[in-house]
């Protein structure tokens, strides 16, 4: 084992010792997470290996294939978090030029306005560009290579700008504060708004000139997506019911947002509970699982043990012997099985709590 290894062991060795203690201080419970316990050492050899079928699968350019994808920033950015999250930094370790790589991809694709994008993208340009602008505010201050950063420095401000910008688009009054696909869109989805609003969460937390009025605008338009049951709908008033993948937005973007104590995100931790999936796969299931995992573990408590349980039970298993996780159904085909081991890693290394953004 590698020094570096056994840091990173430490690093978890010592966030699983204070978990119990900050679930206690965040959501008022004194319940430690004995019932996890069982899961540890199968959660952590999973992401190792998920992680080594990553490292082996990035091309020479920083990217990695998708089958309908290919070039795309937002599933490259996805690549990358799933090493932050698991402890892993840029220019370090045994990964660190895998990090270095992906960066550099991205900052090859930024363009003069600021936008992130790739040579495909799925839906819209501002999913791809918001995912990649909230991956470099996270790596920013952690790059060793002074060009590498003085790169970032230079690209990210644009990119911000250019998030700031398309909220401020005219639209109609319950969908203003939120995005869609293009930066001049006059409506807005909770999907895309999702990922937009951590980006500028994770850039004001890094120091960058967010208005506190962006994230609060950002707020109210989840909130005009919330559905009577606690779940939450893709845009105000869209017909038919909530969806996981839909709820955990809204839930982690409240968290992220400031409402932590605020009754609506109690009520799509019951919803999700009251909704866990039946079998592993389905409709947007890695996207689903992803944001569930970040905003329960937010919730914390027996929200976070009751949902950690069933997703271990739902991905654990299923993960193939190369280390990958097999794509499932829609979209997600699209974007293939390097998306797919890279969502499942950030669900499952979610209480390690090494992506600034998310802890809390």
């Amino acid at each position: 084992m590698n020094s570096y290894r056994i840091y990173r062991v430490a690093v978890a060795a010592v966030v699983a010792a204070v978990l119990p203690a900050t679930v206690a201080a965040d959501d008022g419970g004194d319940k430690p997470h004995r019932e996890l316990a069982r899961y540890e050492s199968r959660v952590e050899e999973a992401i190792d290996h998920g992680l080594e079928y990553l490292a082996e699968q990035q091309k020479e350019d920083g990217s990695w294939a998708a089958p309908h994808l290919e070039g795309n920033t937002g599933i490259v950015s996805l690549g990358v978090m799933a090493f932050l999250a698991s402890g892993y930094t840029p220019g370090t370790g045994p990964y660190g030029d895998v990090i270095d790589r992906g960066i550099d991809f991205i900052l090859d694709n930024a363009q003069e306005n600021g936008m992130l994008l790739g040579t495909a993208t799925s839906h819209g340009p501002m999913y791809s560009h918001s995912i990649s602008t909230l991956m470099l505010t996270e790596v920013s201050g952690m790059v060793i290579d002074r060009q590498r950063q003085q790169r970032i420095d230079e690209v990210l401000p644009k990119a911000i700008g250019l998030l700031l910008s398309a909220q401020q688009v005219r639209k109609r009054e319950d969908h203003q504060g939120g995005w869609r696909y293009q930066t001049d869109s006059t409506d807005s989805d909770i999907s895309c708004s999702g990922w937009a609003m951590m980006a500028l969460r994770s850039a004001r937390i890094n120091g960058a000139p967010v208005p506190a009025e962006s994230i609060e605008q950002a707020v109210r338009f989840v909130l005009n997506c919330r559905h009577p049951s606690g779940g939450f709908l893709y845009m105000p008033g869209s017909p038919g019911s909530p969806g996981l993948a839909r709820t955990g937005t809204g839930l982690l973007c409240l968290k992220m947002g400031g409402r932590r104590g605020d009754e609506a995100c109690a009520a799509a931790g019951d919803w999700i509970l009251q909704n866990l999936p039946d079998t592993f796969g389905g409709l947007w299931f890695y996207y689903a699982i992803y944001h569930c995992s970040q905003g329960m573990f937010q919730l914390g408590g027996d929200y976070w043990v009751q949902w950690a349980e069933h997703m271990y039970d739902l991905v654990l298993p299923n993960q193939r012997d190369d280390g990958s996780w097999p794509t499932t159904t829609g979209g997600e085909q699209r974007a293939g099985a390097n998306y797919a081991t890279a969502m499942a890693v950030l669900s499952l290394s979610v209480p390690l709590r090494q992506l600034p953004i998310y802890q809390r």
